[in-house]
């Protein structure tokens, strides 16, 4: 994203003039922040909007209406957490939204955020394994963990009818490989509206094999 450049919205994704302000927002803290803390890397702050934000936007369509807790693992700089979050405010009032973050210069980050965008999200500081549990009914986690580990990760906080939403890229069916290995669950296959590369995990009654 450049300086002075609109952010433009896809056919897929319809906000209000808050929400899309409240999503600039974001945007202008992630820019603030990321020297001193390293939130994404240099060469994708050009695409921030694009790779990151949008991104993370398409997962909002997996909240319906009888979704009311979604916990986003490892939040990092927000992603898709509190893009989630900044969606939910208005088009989905009565999710709420938990944050897990460990690292405690992000955690910062996205306290301040929540503060800044006056956002009713959940903030843990800690790790997802001792934080908890949170019967979730959507579990999501950008760029954490291979699938083998976000299966054991998940199961703390998922709910009994819940769903794990995680982006992948290329490296898709080879995690899918390992995590078969060890982990029984119910897969369905997204196409990524942002990357023709990447894909969309829905995973939902995870167990050990």
């Amino acid at each position: 994203m450049k300086d002075g450049v609109a952010l433009v919205l896809p056919e897929w994704l319809v906000v209000s003039s808050d929400t899309k302000a409240r999503l600039a927002a974001f945007a202008a803290l992630v820019e603030k922040w990321n020297p001193a803390i390293n939130l994404v890397s240099k060469t994708s702050m050009h695409t921030l909007w694009e790779r990151h934000i949008l991104d993370s936007a398409q997962l909002f369509v997996f909240a319906s209406r009888d979704r009311r807790v979604w916990v986003d693992m490892g939040s990092g700089a927000g992603f898709p957490g509190l893009i989630i979050a900044i969606l939910a405010a208005e088009a989905h009032p009565d999710l709420k939204v938990i944050l897990i973050e460990a690292d405690q210069r992000k955690a910062s980050f996205l306290d301040q955020v929540i503060r800044t965008l006056e956002l009713t999200t959940v903030l843990h500081r800690g790790r997802v394994e001792t934080v908890g549990p949170f019967a979730a009914d959507i579990i999501s986690a950008r760029a954490l963990a291979p699938l083998d580990r976000l299966c054991g990760l998940a199961i703390r906080h998922l709910a009994d009818n819940g769903i794990a939403v995680f982006p992948k890229g290329a490296q898709a069916d080879d995690e899918l490989a390992v995590a078969q290995k060890r982990w029984k669950f119910t897969l369905t296959r997204h196409l990524s509206r942002t990357d023709s590369f990447a894909t969309i995990l829905e995973l939902k009654d995870i167990t050990y094999v």
